[in-house]
């Protein structure tokens, strides 16, 4: 009984269309509908998952950098480099 709208006294601009109990059921859904889609379509907090993401990634490639770097292959071939380039330079 209280989940039941009173029906409402016909309005003459609209014709003598008159709600039933049962519409006022199905609005309550199409609310809760409204209120799920919202929710659904909120982005609050996508930027800071964006972000995160992305400084993981960075991360990540950092680490490699760092592995990459301490080889001894690419270490001498650093210096080779900067070697070269300070016998030119000066």
């Amino acid at each position: 009984m209280r989940d039941q709208m009173p029906i409402p006294a016909p309005d003459p601009r609209k014709g003598t269309q008159r709600m039933t109990s049962h519409e006022g059921v199905g609005s309550r859904s199409r609310r809760l509908a409204g209120s799920r889609r919202a929710l659904r379509d909120d982005d609050r907090g996508a930027a800071t998952a964006e972000y995160a993401i992305t400084i993981m990634a960075a991360v990540g490639f950092a680490g490699l950098l760092v592995v990459i770097l301490r080889s001894g292959e690419v270490q001498q071939i650093l210096t080779d480099l900067v070697r070269n380039a300070l016998t030119v330079a000066g």
